[in-house]
């Protein structure tokens, strides 16, 4: 019969409830015992155990929460062109690879900002590798010298400066047309 593992199930919680509220009350019609937590007419009080309760631990804490001021940088450095090395071009424009410790943190807005011949360049860059343009030489170089500057630094998304790199020098070389004679 199904309807006595219904009544158990039911017995069960009804219990473990009016235990933990007040007395329960037991009576008999025709389908078996009937439970309730008010007295009827022919029903006896039931004493009850009290309810089985467990106390569940909390998890233990994963270690200390990253402090919101702590660097989120740890090194910055230009890899390319190489510190005393030698870029060939003819137009100003070449590439620039820097190395992060950690990586670039994209989605929480930081970017790169560069210094040519200590002129802050307008453009800011979201990847470790990019490539200068002729407008940036034309706009930021010192167009007499061979030997130039170069600076990066990481910004927030508000503009302030979370680490800064060495400042590198490159020499630039450009090919030459002799004339004739």
């Amino acid at each position: 019969m199904r309807t006595r593992p219904i009544i158990a199930l039911l017995l069960a919680t009804g219990c473990t409830l009016a235990a933990a509220q007040g007395p329960v009350y037991e009576s008999k019609d025709k389908a078996g015992p009937v439970f309730s937590d008010r007295p009827s007419p022919g029903a006896k009080a039931i004493d009850l155990p009290p309810p089985n309760v467990i106390d569940v631990p909390q998890p233990a804490p994963r270690g200390p929460a990253p402090q919101a001021d702590a660097p989120a940088y740890t090194s910055l450095a230009i890899s390319v062109p190489k510190n005393q090395g030698t870029i060939h071009s003819n137009t100003g424009a070449f590439n620039v690879r820097v190395r992060t410790g950690p990586a670039l943190r994209k989605a929480a807005g930081d970017r790169i900002t560069v210094k040519l011949d200590g002129n802050l360049l307008p453009q800011n860059y979201h990847s470790a590798s990019f490539r200068m343009t002729e407008a940036d030489w034309q706009r930021a170089a010192r167009p007499d010298n061979v030997g130039h500057t170069l600076q990066v630094a990481i910004v927030d998304k508000a503009g302030a400066v979370l680490i800064e790199s060495a400042p590198i020098t490159f020499y630039a070389h450009r090919a030459t047309v002799r004339g004739r004679r």
